[in-house]
This record gives C-alpha cells, structure tokens and sequence, in this order.
C-alpha cells in the first residue's frame, strides 16, 4: 500500500504539536506523588528586580553557590516553558520526602570584591529570586540594605517548611534568615534547614494559597461587570429602536415612492441609504489585505473563546508554561478559521491572487509576534537575561507555521472558496461607481472610525487592569468565568456601535462601509494601548530599557491582536445587517 501524499508533512506537524502538550508523568517530580525518604526536587529558577517581572536572570547569575549533591539537568518541557524564559537549574540541597533536616551548611561563598558588588547592586535593585519544588513556587529576596543605605547584607539561611498530606506535597513555605553583612574578602556560609508537617489541604486545592480572592472578586469588579452589562441593555436597546423605528419610516417612505409616477418620483427630493444600493456591496479597496485581517480577526476570536473555555475548565495556571501552550496549540489548530472567513470573503469581493492572500492571512498575527519578539530577544540577549528565546525554540515556532498553520490555512481557504466564496448580493452592483455627496463632518469616516472604539473600550477597560495586573505584577489570574462575560459583551457591543456608525454612513450616502466598520471596531486598540500608558506610569515602577520596551513592545501586539479581533466581529455584524436591510427592500 503506498504511503498517502504529504504522509511525511503531516507526522512532522504532530510531532510539532505534540511539543506544545504537556508531557505525560515520567518521575515522581511529575506524578506528584513519593515514596518515604525519596528525593525531592528544589529547583532555582531566575532571580530579578522586583519591579520588573519579566527582566529575569538565571538564579546563579549572581555568585550564589551550589550544594554538594550531585547535579540534575533539566530540560524546557513545553514550548510555553521556553518561550516565558524558565531556567531551572538544580540547587544541590539534599531534601527527602519526609525527612527533616537541621540547619545545616550546604555550600560557602568567597567574597571578594567582584561578588560583592554584584551582591550590592541585586539588593540596591530589590532582587528576589524564585524557587520550586514539586512544581509549587517559592520566593525569597536577596537581602536588603540597612535605613542609611551604607551597608548591605545577604540572607543566608533557607528555612523550609513543606506541608505533605498522604504521598503528597501540598504546601511550600520559605522563611530567609541569617542575615550577614556584605565584607569583602570573607567567607559566608549558606545554610538550609527543611521541616515536614502534616497539612489538611487537598492536593487539588495546593494551589488556592497563590490565588487573591480579594483583589479578582472585589466589589469594583463585580460593580464593572454589571456596569457593562447595563451598557449593552441600553445599546442593544437604543439600536433596536432607533433602526427600527428609522428602517421603518425609511421603508414606508420608500414604498410611497414606489406608487408615485416617474414625473413626481424624479422631482422628489431622494435621499438615504437605499440610494446607494447600486454600490453598497461593491468590493472594498484593497480586498487582498481586508479579507487578509478579517479571516485573522475571525481566528483570533475562536481562539479567545477555546482558551478561556478550556480555562474555566482546567486550571491551568498550576502547570508552567501551560497557558501560553495551549494558545499557540489553539492557535494552530484553528487556521482552518482563517482560511475558511478571509478565503471565502476574498472570493466574493472577486478577488483573483487567493494564493498570495492565503499566505498573507496565515501569516500575519505569526510575522508580527514573531517580529516583536526577535526585537525584544536582541535587547534580552544584549542583558544577558533568561528571556532570551533559545534558537531552537525559534526554529521550532517557524516549523509550526510553516508545517502546521500554512497547511491547515491552505484547507480553510479552499473550503470558504468553495462552499462561501459566490458573490449572492441581494442588489446588482453599478458599474460606474456613484459619486459620494458631501455631508457634514462629523458623518466623515475617519470622524466615525476614532469615535467607534469609545463605547467597546469602555466596556472592558476595568477589566484591562485585571489582566494587566496578572501579566505585568505577581497576581495569578483565574477569574475565567469574568473573561468570558467580558468577551460576550464586548461583542455585543462592538456589534452593536459599527451598525449604528454604519447606518449612518449609509444614510448619507457614503456607501464605503466595509474599512469603516471594521476600523471603528478596531479603534478600541488605539484606546486600549493609550490606557497601557496610563498603567505604566501611574500603576507599575518599571524601569529600564528591557522591562520598557518589553512592555510596550507586546502591549503593542495585544492591543494590535485585539483590534483586529474587534475589527471582525463589527464588520461581520454589519455585514449581516447591510445585507438583511437591503434584501427587504424593492429594487427597480
């Protein structure tokens, strides 16, 4: 039997995908669970300034030294592990599974002068480190400097205590002592002690001591959801009445002119959105590049809305990595979508080049991430930190795009161009473009796409500072069933602002509706990333080149990500809307 075509393209792209899973449980480490006396695990990941989450350095960057215990290596488990700059390396500290240990020295620091000062400049810096065991994080800070700032001094003694219930750990608490001031030229010992006690929490629940119910599920929070969900009752309100009442009157008008003869119909005085019909569904400018970003918007949204799902219902943040993993997995399983809405899209708009539109819509979310982020990898590579994506991973994410999304990409656009693609319009499309009168100018596009984001922006933009907060400082965000609300309405609004803002437009006769409502929807980005100043400034104490322009650097891709996302769900409503109010009325 012979191998079926691309047999090899395709098991290459599974074992790509199979790298962005989590692995299955190879050790105990992995399955969580230990025997009496069986060896545990500490491992020192990155150490950094406090203020600055992502601008992180492997933990023995500073002259820290290592215990005795024979060396363990470890490896980047998934892609998400590589990409978010985890570096564990192992301490050295000899930790068994319910077996306490006395304060003990496990290793000692020769200071001169050259470790002292990088000592001094990490505790001038508030340098705190992260740890783990068993996949639980543990934080502890370098040292800290007397009230004068003359002299500084190191915390040398690790005080574990570790809570277990049945063959499992369930708790990991540190406690820094023995604090020794910095002398150059002398030696200072490093000291470690581990305490086992019985703990009533269930392995299921280990994690709930991370999370802050107090600041996710204060009442500003519940107070904003309900906020936005009165806005979207007073929008969708306010559009069903004002369109139905209006497209009402707009019909009965234009079915008195269907009565009256050529001589009173031609001296009448015709004005409004059914003058247009001749042009309304003629195909946008640059169709290649606007069905490219719709098909994008369309993709981005299903992947928003399988992420958070999956989300609510796995918890992912107790596995390293596993969030970002699984929106690159998502991500690369739904290119189909944005084969599928950007091919058909381009086909009705009579769009011949649907190769070059196939590659460009593929490639567009991956070319922009990916250019950030190899931007942002020189300056994290010039700083030496734990940042720096390895070459490997680099390759690894250009053999997904290339193996996994262009292929799937190329089957959605050949489905929507085959099952969607026909231009079915309910008017015949002039041939000689109808001159677009003047109108006052606030009726203007550019007017109406800067004024279309408002409303969407000011539905979510509480909850902006929650999931800044989460990424950007050490709060873990879990509130889920939050995002998706969230998600909701901002759909229902975005819908609901780019068809008013395209009615409008019509009724003055302006019939370039496609880039209008999609750019009204997608200016909620411009609000979004000038918001991102705003919590910069006033909210964070970030400081540097690297922590700046790896802020700004992804805000930029978010806020871009999310425009184009808002961007397509406003122009397929409207498309819905134009096509439904044009197909109700009689056209000679």
């Amino acid at each position: 039997m012979r191998p079926l075509p691309g047999a090899p393209g395709v098991a290459a792209a599974a074992a790509l995908l199979l790298l962005l899973l989590p692995p299955r449980a190879r050790a105990d480490e992995h399955e969580h669970t230990y025997q009496d006396k069986e060896e545990v695990v500490l491992w020192m990941n990155t150490v950094g300034p406090y203020h600055n989450r992502q601008e992180t350095y492997k933990y023995f960057s500073l002259p820290f030294c290592v215990g005795s215990k024979k060396s363990i290596s470890h490896y980047h488990e998934t892609l998400g592990e590589a990409l978010q700059g985890v570096e564990l390396e192992f301490s050295g500290l000899d930790i068994k599974f319910k077996d306490d240990v006395m304060p003990a020295t496990y290793c000692e620091i020769d200071l001169d002068k050259e470790k002292r000062d990088a000592f001094v400049y990490a505790i001038k810096n508030h340098y705190w480190y992260q740890m783990y065991i068993d996949d639980l994080p543990i934080w502890g800070i370098v040292g800290e400097a007397d009230e004068n700032g003359e002299d500084y001094y190191l915390w040398t003694y690790k005080k574990l205590e570790i809570g277990f219930n049945g063959n499992r750990i369930v708790d990991v608490n540190l406690t820094s002592e023995g604090k020794v001031k910095l002398v150059p030229n002398t030696k200072i010992q490093m000291s470690y002690s581990v305490k086992w006690k019985k703990s009533d929490v269930k392995f299921e629940d280990r994690f709930d001591k991370y999370l802050d119910p107090s600041f996710f599920q204060h009442r500003i929070h519940w107070f904003s959801i309900f906020n936005s969900f009165m806005m979207v009752i007073f929008l969708v309100g306010l559009v069903s009445m004002i369109l139905m009442r209006t497209l009402r009157k707009d019909y009965a008008r234009y079915s008195k002119e269907e009565e009256m003869d050529d001589m009173d119909r031609d001296l009448g005085d015709e004005y409004g959105w059914k003058q247009v019909h001749g042009d309304v569904f003629r195909p946008s400018s640059h169709p290649l590049i606007f069905s490219s970003l719709v098909g994008s918007g369309c993709q981005i949204f299903a992947v928003s809305l399988i992420v958070i799902i999956v989300a609510m219902i796995e918890d992912l943040y107790t596995e390293r990595g596993s969030m970002l993993s699984t929106a690159i997995f998502v991500y690369a399983a739904t290119s189909p979508v944005n084969g599928y809405f950007g091919g058909s899209l381009y086909a009705r708009q009579g769009g011949r080049r649907w190769i070059k539109q196939m590659f460009i819509g593929a490639f567009l979310i991956p070319a922009m991430v990916c250019g950030t982020a190899f931007f942002i990898n020189f300056i994290a590579i010039y700083y030496h930190a734990s940042r720096a994506i390895p070459f490997g991973t680099m390759v690894a994410v250009c053999c997904i795009c290339f193996f996994v999304i262009l292929p799937l990409n190329l089957v959605g656009t050949i489905l929507g161009r085959n099952l969607s693609g026909q231009p079915n319009f309910p008017c015949r499309v002039n041939a000689v473009p109808r001159p677009i009168p003047e109108k006052k100018w606030f009726m203007e596009p550019a007017v109406i796409v800067c004024l279309g984001g408002i409303l969407p922006f000011g539905s979510i933009f509480i909850e902006m500072y929650f999931i800044f907060t989460s990424f950007w400082a050490y709060k873990i965000y879990y509130v889920y069933g939050f995002m998706m609300l969230v998600l909701v309405i901002l759909c229902i609004v975005t819908v609901c602002v780019t068809i008013v803002c395209t009615y409008f437009l019509l009724n003055a006769e302006d019939y370039r509706w496609q880039w209008t409502s999609f750019l009204s929807a997608a200016s909620t980005a411009i609000y979004v990333y000038m918001y991102s100043f705003y919590y910069y400034f006033f909210k964070t104490k970030m400081y540097g080149l690297f922590q700046t322009s790896f802020y700004f650097g992804y805000m930029a891709v978010f806020s871009t990500a999310l425009g184009i996302m808002c961007g397509a769900i406003g122009y397929m409503g409207t498309s819905a809307f134009v096509r439904k109010i044009y197909t109700n009325v009689k056209i000679d």
